[in-house]
């Protein structure tokens, strides 16, 4: 079928839409028909040819309703309410032991940009391949998936809002709530108030800890981390990040969060936690040194990539729908909507920090 994608050949940060054809769906797959698409900064690195080969159709936080399966499909039927989240393959032992963010196969599907066997389903006009992105790029009026892409969510809620479930809300709120799993009553530190960030103090606030305390620069993004839950913040531009904490919290955290992937970031995150305590790494970054003896061994501390939030998605995103129902995961006051032909407004949104989850709408 002949639809319109968001594309990048890597010549400009402008994304182009273009019509392309998309292959029909083999037998464990299905065919959505998109709603809306959240923006990640994952969208930005995959855009400049970073983590997957160009030219390439975009988008990875979507939200759609099925069209159409394949025969091996046996729980998803047209007209159901959709989520599409990263792809894995189902059958390695991380998979199968519930840690589908640590698939062996992760990697190639989600970045090499063609599917498990080698061929591609989405290309130009004239036949030419384009790469797909975490399986589903979704910044196209309708898509195909892997099943393992897709999460069936209640119909009643509106469906725009519920792609940024599929990554980096995914990530932030599983992080606190898979991974770390603090106990009521114990004290957290998030550094970054993004998407993820406001996400796990979201999501912190769920299990009681008694101390959620959030670390920015921008005094906009702690008022609203106060809002939904943070119970201290701290402008880093403004304070000294590690004599403010050891007011709040003299023996240390014990948990952190890095959502920056910044290194000197990271050694603040490890440098709030008591003895005993844990950092959980979510940002990507590059390049971290520290001192084996001194910031872990001595004090008995931890530090862990975590992948995903560690969720099972279809698991996991229907919780969340079931908190924002609830009233206990307010995570629309972090969404502005975009039309599909102000994609680039909403990437240059997302990267000035003026709106923290642009969502394109088609």
């Amino acid at each position: 079928m002949q639809i319109k994608t968001a594309f990048s050949d890597g010549t400009s940060e402008q994304l182009k839409i273009i019509d392309a054809t998309l292959d029909e769906p083999k037998a464990n797959e299905v065919l959505i028909k998109m709603v809306a698409t959240g923006v990640c900064h994952t969208d930005t690195a995959g855009r400049d040819g970073l983590t997957t080969p160009l030219p390439v159709s975009l988008g990875h936080e979507g939200a759609g309703i099925v069209e159409q399966v394949g025969s091996s499909v046996m729980d998803l039927q047209p007209g159901d309410h959709v989520v599409l989240s990263f792809a894995y393959c189902g059958r390695c032992q991380h998979c199968l032991t519930g840690h589908p963010g640590m698939c062996e196969h992760f990697n190639e599907l989600n970045f090499a940009g063609h599917n498990f066997d080698g061929s591609h389903r989405i290309h130009t006009l004239d036949g030419q391949p384009i790469s797909t992105f975490f399986g589903q790029s979704s910044f196209s009026t309708h898509t195909v998936v892997d099943q393992h892409n897709v999460i069936k969510v209640d119909p009643t809620v509106d469906l725009r809002l519920l792609g940024p479930l599929g990554c980096g809300i995914q990530t932030g709120a599983g992080t606190i709530l898979n991974y770390l799993q603090p106990k009521f009553g114990e004290s957290l530190v998030i550094f970054g108030t993004g998407a993820v960030g406001l996400s796990a103090i979201m999501a912190a606030k769920i299990t009681g800890a008694n101390h959620i305390i959030a670390i920015d620069i921008f005094d906009n993004r702690l008022a609203l981390a106060k809002e939904l839950g943070a119970t201290e913040v701290i402008n880093s531009h403004q304070a000294d990040v590690e004599a403010t904490l050891k007011e709040i919290l003299p023996t240390g955290a014990d948990y952190a969060i890095d959502t920056t992937g910044v290194s000197p970031v990271v050694m603040n995150a490890l440098h709030a936690l008591k003895p005993g305590g844990e950092c959980a790494v979510v940002g990507m970054g590059r390049g971290l040194t520290f001192n084996l003896m001194d910031d872990l061994m001595a004090e008995g501390k931890k530090i862990s990539g975590v992948i995903e939030g560690d969720a099972i998605p279809q698991l996991f995103i229907p919780k969340l729908v079931d908190y924002y129902k609830q009233g206990r995961f307010p995570f629309d006051k972090l969404i502005k909507f975009y039309d599909f032909d102000q994609i680039n407004d909403g990437f240059a949104a997302s990267k000035d920090g003026s709106v923290l989850k642009p969502v394109i709408t088609f």
